[in-house]
């Protein structure tokens, strides 16, 4: 795929319409040979549906797609690997009962025999997956069950199943939401690897700090459109945040005004029944306080919250709310208990991708509706529905739009919504800014910031370590499934919550 044409993929004048939503007008994308390429936007931008559009998932309504020069017709993703193109999907969707090779290897399995007489070669699909890792610098065993495997392996078994099929362009949607530090450097001497063979990276993500690290250009788009394209040395933050909102954005956090109370639910020596799961822990937590949850990746903090909204079990220990010992078997208890727990994975436990969004905001609270005849009150509904989105500002044509065409911002706060006509006292949030670009951080963080104002206690489990220091009251530090201290969220930094995460 050689060529002296200065891009090695163009899209020009791509747009794509959806019901109620014009989600692309005539984007122009140009990326050079063997680069980096950021594509930055807020949440709703149209950044990934543009590159489904390239990938083939989607078919634009108008626009035309160049590689080399040579105009491509790409109806679907075997169309683009073909092209030379793959893409790491954002939301992981992963084949859990296989294998990490067979993951890998899917539907493109290497095969021994003859004629009809053809079978799986596992012998030569091991020895090309142990070379793959053995270039990628990755610590994954190839017959190791995908299930069993955390977040972050799981998204490193897609840069390495995109690098595998030598693809000339590679998109990657957020590559680094689940990975640790350590990940990510190995991810980006991967892309720098990639860079110097040739290869064009498409790199989309929230966290400005990579983007300027990494990239060579900076593609902005906003509201479907494109704002422009500089080279990634010309930006700055600041530039960057103004140029995707279209307003300067000065403070990243909202003014802590709450005032922590009496309080509220004591946890103590809380000890999970698995071997290498959270034991012996024990905090408190206070009527509008902000508790910000930090630790490594393996510190148990989501299994922690489970627990208490009781998803796992608890071998030992004991919750009291309001200075009395409850019993939290299921949600059904938490959530008797005045509890609300937002889970990390948006779409594999968050969203039902098929329902609309009036219908995901009621869903766990669905008793509320019912009359004295075991119907659901439509109206009232309606009304409830209607009044969260609007409180909330959730971005939508209306309320019965599938939750799947919404932007994940948009997702995330409609299953805020959610959780909210429960009325908790007691609101649990894991990683609640993942995927969510920086305006649509902002106003999650005023959301969360005003809920404290109202007295509703909040816990706060982040893998950013800004936003830990930027919204939390008190830190409460995790290593290993133990707790490592508690710190002052206004008076702590970053050196002393990662000396408790990774204490010896």
């Amino acid at each position: 795929m050689t060529s002296n044409h200065p891009y090695l993929l163009e899209l020009k004048n791509i747009s794509k319409q959806f019901p109620g939503v014009k989600a692309l007008d005539g984007v122009t994308l140009q990326i050079r040979p063997g680069t980096v390429h950021a594509l930055m936007g807020e949440n709703g931008a149209g950044k990934s549906t543009l590159m489904k559009c390239l990938f083939g998932i989607y078919t634009p309504d108008e626009g035309e797609i160049y590689i080399n020069g040579q105009k491509m017709n790409i109806t679907n993703s075997k169309d683009a690997l073909d092209s030379g193109i793959s893409m790491i999907h954002q939301e992981l969707h992963p084949v859990p009962h296989r294998n990490v090779m067979e993951n890998i290897w899917l539907g493109r399995f290497p095969l021994k025999g003859f004629g009809p007489f053809k079978f799986i070669d596992h012998k030569k699909m091991h020895a090309d997956t142990v070379k793959l890792f053995k270039d990628l610098d990755m610590d994954l065993q190839p017959k190791t069950l995908v299930g069993s495997l955390s977040v972050s392996k799981v998204q490193s078994i897609e840069i390495a199943k995109a690098v595998s099929f030598n693809s000339k362009v590679i998109v990657m949607d957020e590559p680094t939401s689940s990975l640790t530090g350590n990940e990510v450097e190995q991810l980006f001497r991967i892309i720098n690897e990639l860079r110097s063979r040739g290869v064009s990276i498409i790199y989309i993500s929230h966290k400005m700090e990579e983007i300027l690290r990494i990239s060579d250009d900076v593609t902005i788009m906003r509201d479907g459109k494109k704002i422009g394209t500089w080279p990634a040395k010309e930006l700055t933050m600041d530039l960057i945040i103004s140029r995707m909102v279209g307003r300067d954005l000065k403070e990243r956090f909202p003014e802590r005004t709450h005032k922590p109370g009496d309080v509220l639910m004591k946890v103590e020596g809380l000890t999970s029944p698995l071997p290498r799961s959270f034991r012996d822990v024990s905090f408190e937590l206070r009527r509008g306080e902000i508790l910000g949850v930090g630790g490594l990746v393996g510190a148990q903090r989501t299994e922690l919250i489970e627990a208490l909204f009781g998803l796992r079990a608890v071998s030992s220990g004991r919750i009291l709310i309001n200075g009395k010992q409850v019993s939290i078997k299921s949600p059904g208890d938490a959530k008797k208990h005045k509890l609300a727990l937002l889970t990390e994975e948006r779409r594999a436990t968050g969203i039902f991708p098929v329902l609309s969004v009036k219908e995901n905001t009621v869903i766990a609270n669905l008793g509320r509706y019912e009359s004295k005849l075991g119907l659901i009150d439509d109206g009232k509904v309606r009304a409830e529905v209607k009044e969260y989105t609007e409180k909330l500002r959730v971005k939508t044509p209306n309320i019965y739009a599938m939750i799947r065409n919404l932007s994940g911002g948009n997702q995330q706060k409609v299953l805020l919504a959610r959780w909210l006509l429960t009325d908790p006292d007691i609101l649990m949030l894991d990683e609640p800014t993942r995927g969510i670009d920086v305006g649509a951080k902002f106003e999650i963080y005023s959301i969360i910031a005003d809920l404290a104002k109202q007295g509703k206690s909040i816990i706060m489990i982040s893998s950013e370590m800004p936003e830990l220091l930027g919204m939390s009251d008190r830190v409460m530090v995790m290593r290993e499934g133990q707790l490592s201290g508690i710190v002052d969220g206004r008076t702590t930094n970053e050196e002393e919550i990662m000396r408790l995460a990774a204490q010896v």
